[in-house]
């Protein structure tokens, strides 16, 4: 039975408060907090945590494709795809692609690889989703905009939900857009679109795989609709006969925000974490038209192993303070020129170091075991040469050995930088920077872990390292 296997998500630990965007314009809050992606966070890095936490302890070589859906994407002529698969550690002859430029990216990448695994093209598949769009300043946009990602792992064997159904429409309007020169999301009339747009073609395509399936709304047991606010979102459920108090999943708008083409991904991922065997869930996601989807959860639900529920996520977090930083973190204003002494990138470098940079192996000498990261071709401890094995360490946790706080090597806007060694599991001791946390909350033996990020531009390219945290505390089960 083709269906989903496992499944993730990923909300940026960053919050901002809407009342501190609403007061700095002058306007009403809509009440409520959005995610925020941090200034080393992109659709890449937040993709790469999803996909991780789906896959958690899973053999990365049984994995046969990878796709990628965002309309932030990194790189316009570049498959990100293939960097985050390279990121994941996925084997060489993965089949990799990207989707983009709707806000069904998410569903048609999710649709696209149930129908290679069930056609027996491949037999596990896995696609994330990510966002980070850009609203303009005072628009309703920059309020209800959100950061997030999502992955879901498709297979043939033991699903956790299995694929029912679909149904899709297609439509062609201008109604939320943004051309390539464009940093801001573009919208018109909002009755226009709300009701012309979303509206109508959410009750469409909702309504058209209920009459396909022979299904009546009191057979679903989580309707799944992504929705641009709460107000829309409630309209529209009552208009469909859902009853909001036991069939309809949050929509997420109130703390997380609106998140693109991973929303849909992501409520998901928070039903499938409530489901009971049996139950039936209903997916709609709409963008130039809407598609619809249709599971059944089975009793492989309990024994799902994803790393962080999508409601610890959302409870572990830090409030970002001020929203002057928030638009020098999106590169809306330009914070004090000038940047801390970098050496320059090379793109030749960088694929040479990309087992080590992007994949984080480290080499286990053969003879002593001794761990060594990145990798050497020397070992530390016993001198042997050329007689190691390669390690992956990006899911090995690990503590505070020992660190600095340097006030001058970050941002003008982010100026305190933490150089950390950490000692991971299985004695590695791993040199980075810690990220997501306040400089002075920082001490020895604090609990760690590897995260991928943006490092800094240079050489027209993106450059990406992993870096430290602190774990974010929220079992698995």
């Amino acid at each position: 039975m083709t269906g989903i296997v496992s499944y993730g998500g990923y909300i940026p630990a960053l919050r901002l408060d809407r009342k501190l965007i609403a007061d700095a314009w002058g306007r009403n809050s809509i009440g409520g907090e959005r995610s925020m992606a941090n200034s080393d966070e992109d659709s890449i890095t937040m993709s790469v945590e999803a996909a991780a936490n789906c896959l958690n302890d899973r053999k990365r070589e049984e994995i046969e494709g990878f796709f990628f859906a965002s309309t932030t994407a990194p790189y316009k002529e570049k498959m990100n795809s293939t960097l985050i698969a390279t990121v994941l550690d996925l084997e060489r002859e993965v089949v990799t692609a990207d989707f983009g430029n709707s806000l069904r990216a998410g569903t048609a990448m999710l649709k696209a690889a149930l129908d290679s695994v069930k056609s027996g093209s491949t037999r596990n598949f896995l696609v994330a989703a990510a966002d980070s769009r850009l609203g303009y300043p005072k628009s309703d946009q920059e309020q209800t905009f959100g950061d997030g990602a999502a992955a879901v792992l498709v297979g043939d064997t033991d699903p956790v939900a299995t694929f029912e159904g679909s149904y899709s429409i297609n439509n062609e309007m201008i109604d939320v857009w943004r051309n390539p020169e464009d940093k801001f999301v573009k919208t018109w009339e909002g009755r226009f679109i709300l009701d012309e747009g979303y509206t109508a073609h959410m009750k469409e395509v909702v309504s058209g795989i209920l009459k396909k399936y022979d299904l009546k709304p009191a057979d679903i047991s989580k309707v799944i609709l992504p929705a641009p606010d709460i107000r829309t979102h409630g309209k529209l459920v009552k208009s469909l006969g859902f009853d909001p108090k036991t069939q309809v999943q949050d929509p997420l708008i109130s703390n997380v925000g609106y998140c693109g083409t991973a929303q849909p991904l992501m409520m998901l991922t928070a039903a499938l974490e409530e489901a009971n065997p049996g139950d039936i869930l209903l997916l709609a996601a709409y963008g130039d038209g809407a598609d619809a989807m249709i599971f059944k959860v089975t009793d492989q639900i309990g024994k799902s192993m994803n790393r962080c529920k999508m409601s610890a996520l959302i409870e572990n977090k830090m409030m970002f303070p001020s929203y002057a930083r928030f638009l020098s973190f999106r590169d809306i204003l330009e914070a004090q020129p000038g940047e801390p002494f970098r050496l320059f990138p090379s793109a030749t470098v960088s694929w040479r170091e990309r087992k080590s940079s992007l994949r984080c192996h480290a080499s286990r000498c053969r003879k002593c075991g001794c761990m060594t990261f990145p990798v050497q071709r020397v070992c530390y401890n016993c001198r042997s040469k050329d007689d190691y094995d390669e390690v992956r360490v990006s899911d090995r946790a690990g503590k505070v050995f020992t660190f600095t706080r340097d006030n001058l090597g970050g941002r003008s806007d982010d100026p305190v930088i933490i150089q950390t060694v950490a000692e991971l599991e299985g004695g590695l001791r791993f040199y980075g920077i810690m990220t997501d946390c306040e400089p002075d909350t920082v001490e020895l033996n604090m609990p760690v872990e590897l995260t991928f990020r943006r490092i800094y531009e240079g050489a027209g390219f993106h450059n990406y390292f992993w870096k430290l945290r602190p774990v974010r505390r929220g079992g698995a089960n």
